[in-house]
C-alpha cells in the first residue's frame, strides 16, 4: 500500500517515473480510460477547494473509476466529534485510494498511520501541498525542457504559501538553480529554507521589487496572500506585488508566467492573453499529474517509511495535527539540523 503525504519521501527516480507516465497520458488519454475500472477515490476536504478536488475526482473519472466523498466537514461526522482517525478508518474501508485537505499541519501522515488504503496529502495547513509540485514540475519541463540551471521567480507570499515552500524544497534538489524571493518584509521565506539552499549549493537573492528582478527570471512563479494561514489578530501589511503587462516589458521572451491558483489581485487579467502566462495549462496539467499519481500509488510497490517514537520530544507548533488528536504516537526524526516533528515538519526547541 503506497501513500504520497511529502515529496521528500518518493526518490528522483520515482518522481521521474510519475512525471513519464503523466506525459505518455497527456499525449495518448484515450489508452488509459478504463485503467482504475472498479476502483474508488474518496476526496475528504476540510478546507474550501476547486482545482485539486475536481482534477482528483476528473483524474479518476478518466481512468474509469468512481469517487465518493465531501467538500465540507460539516457534512461529516467529524461535526459531530468523531476523531480524524475513526473517520479515516471507516473511509478506507470504503475506497482504495483516501485524497486528504485538512486545515491542521500532519493531518495527511495521520490518515496514512490509521488507512488500510492509499492516501494523499492535497494540501495539509501551510505545511505541504505535494501533488501541486509534482504539477508543477511538470509544467516546468513542458516549458523549460530541464530543472537544472534556472533562475527561478517566485513572488508574493513566501512565508504562508505552502506550494512556494514545497516548490522551492524540490528544485532545491537540483544543481545551478538560482532563487530570487520577491516579497515584502512580512512574507519573506523562512530562514531554514533558506538555509538549505546554501547548503545544496545554490544560491538565492532577495527582493521587494518584481519590476527589478524580472528581467533574469527563467520561471515567475506568482502566488496569492495566504490569508487563511494568517494568525489570528496579526497585523500584516499586505503591499500587493502585481504583476502586469507593463512589467512584462522587462521579462524575457521565454519567461515561463506559473500561479497555482486561485488568483486575487496580483496577476492583472490582460496579463491572460500573453504567450508567456502558462498558469491555466499548469491547472489543466493537474489531471494527467493526478492520473498518473492514482496509477502508481495503486499500481507500483513502494518501501514504506520507517519510524520511530521519541517520546521525550513535544512539538510545539500549535497548528499541529498533533494538538487536536492527542492519541497520536510522538514520532520525531533527527538529523544533523536539529530535531523535527513528523507530522508537520517544524523543528523542535
Amino acid at each position: 500500500m503506497n501513500s504520497l503525504v511529502d515529496l521528500n519521501d518518493f526518490s528522483l527516480d520515482e518522481i521521474e517515473k510519475i512525471l513519464e507516465k503523466a506525459f505518455e497520458i497527456k499525449n495518448c488519454p484515450e489508452r488509459f480510460k478504463n485503467a482504475m475500472e472498479g476502483k474508488i477515490l474518496a476526496t475528504l476536504f476540510f478546507e474550501p477547494s476547486t482545482r485539486t478536488q475536481f482534477s482528483f475526482q476528473t483524474a479518476m473519472y478518466r481512468l474509469g473509476g468512481h469517487t465518493i466523498g465531501f467538500s465540507n466537514s460539516l457534512n461529516s461526522s467529524v461535526s459531530k466529534g468523531e476523531d480524524l482517525k475513526d473517520t479515516i478508518k471507516i473511509v478506507s474501508g470504503y475506497a482504495d485510494i483516501i485524497v486528504i485537505r485538512h486545515p491542521l499541519e500532519g493531518a495527511a501522515m495521520l490518515a496514512s498511520l490509521f488507512s488500510s488504503c492509499s492516501v494523499v496529502n492535497a494540501g495539509d495547513g501551510g505545511h505541504l501541498h505535494p501533488t501541486q509540485t509534482l504539477t508543477d514540475i511538470f509544467t516546468i519541463l513542458e516549458y523549460k525542457r530541464q530543472l537544472f540551471n534556472l533562475t527561478i521567480g517566485v513572488c508574493g507570499d513566501l512565508k504562508y504559501s505552502r506550494t512556494v515552500n514545497s516548490l522551492v524544497e524540490f528544485l532545491n534538489r537540483f544543481k545551478d538553480n538560482k532563487f530570487v524571493l520577491i516579497s515584502n518584509e512580512d512574507f519573506k521565506l523562512s530562514g531554514a529554507l533558506k538555509e538549505n539552499i546554501e547548503k545544496k549549493g545554490n544560491t538565492f537573492i532577495e527582493s521587494s521589487s518584481l519590476k527589478d528582478s524580472i528581467k533574469d527570471l527563467d520561471v515567475l512563479y506568482m502566488t496569492r496572500m495566504q490569508k487563511e494561514r494568517f494568525e489570528q489578530n496579526q497585523n500584516k501589511k499586505e503591499d500587493l506585488i502585481l504583476l502586469n503587462e507593463e512589467i512584462l516589458k522587462f521579462a524575457k521572451s521565454d519567461l515561463a508566467i506559473m500561479h497555482p491558483l486561485p488568483r486575487t489581485k496580483e496577476i492583472d487579467s490582460l496579463v491572460d492573453k500573453d504567450k508567456r502566462a502558462i498558469y491555466f495549462d499548469q491547472a489543466l496539467n493537474g489531471v494527467y499529474v493526478r492520473m498518473a499519481l492514482i496509477l502508481y500509488l495503486l499500481e507500483e510497490e513502494k518501501e514504506k517509511k520507517e519510524m520511530k517514537e521519541k517520546k521525550e520530544f513535544v512539538c510545539e507548533n500549535k497548528n499541529c495535527i498533533t494538538k487536536t488528536e492527542q492519541y497520536l504516537p510522538k514520532y520525531f526524526r533527527e538529523d544533523e539540523n536539529g530535531v523535527f516533528c513528523e507530522y508537520c515538519g517544524k523543528m523542535v526547541n
